[in-house]
């Protein structure tokens, strides 16, 4: 298989991500629906309207496992929101500022929260999602997290807004944190596939001067191999013109 039938097979894959993605959105949204209604011991008076600020789903051993509000409820047995769990179960893997930043993060959802036992946030759906635990968001994102079983940022579909433009983004996290492949689209100028592997990171997509994705100060149709910040290779059709 040669490089681009190995790059189109990941464009595909995550194509169908993203499809699965939507559906699951779906599901949840159709889940808390059903779980609201459940929830009622009788019908409500007046024009039949429940009307909450939120609600705590909890398993068998009394631990909150979904969290439904705008904002979601406060959950005792959230490890995002308990700075000791924070320090002791995340503290150690970074920088000493660390703690000080996750201060600034933030942990609300207008939506739906899932917790595994542990308290764990595992999937996030809604506007505003939670920023990732290692590091904030550079906008507001509406959209769907699914994180691993410590709570790292796995896969997310969202809608950013920065400034006063929009950023679609689909991504896939890798096991360090970062993002491995990912779709974006920014209203400002720029749609592309990002892979990234390490210190390395490909660029295929059109993009305006000065993208931040690309490096480059001139504008791209093509592709552009970056270590860390540094430009490596560039294939540009709008030079080859």
């Amino acid at each position: 298989m040669d490089r681009d039938d190995g790059l189109n097979d990941r464009i595909d894959r995550l194509e169908r991500q993203l499809a699965r993605m939507k559906f699951v959105g779906s599901l949840l949204a159709v889940l808390a629906c059903v779980l609201i209604l459940s929830s009622l011991q009788s019908k409500p008076p007046g024009d039949g309207v429940l009307r909450a600020r939120g609600l705590v789903i909890e398993d068998e051993a009394g631990r909150e496992r979904i969290l439904l509000g705008a904002p979601i409820p406060f959950a005792k047995n959230r490890v995002r929101t308990d700075p000791e769990r924070v320090a002791k179960t995340w503290g150690p893997r970074f920088p000493k500022e660390y703690l000080d930043f996750y201060k600034g993060y933030r942990h609300d959802v207008n939506g739906l929260l899932v917790l595994d036992a542990a308290g764990f946030d595992r999937l996030a759906l809604g506007d505003g999602v939670p920023d990732p635990n290692i590091g904030k968001r550079i906008g507001a994102s509406t959209g769907l997290v699914i994180n691993d079983e410590q709570g790292f940022e796995r896969t997310g579909y969202g809608l950013l807004k920065v400034g006063d433009h929009y950023r679609a983004n689909l991504g896939l996290d890798s096991a360090n944190g970062g993002e491995g492949l990912s779709l974006c689209l920014f209203d400002e100028g720029g749609v592309g596939v990002v892979i990234a592997d390490q210190e390395q990171r490909l660029f295929l997509g059109s993009a305006p001067p000065g993208f931040p994705l690309t490096g480059l100060s001139s504008a791209l149709h093509g592709l552009v191999l970056l270590e860390g910040d540094k430009v490596k290779k560039v294939f540009n059709a709008v030079e080859d013109k």
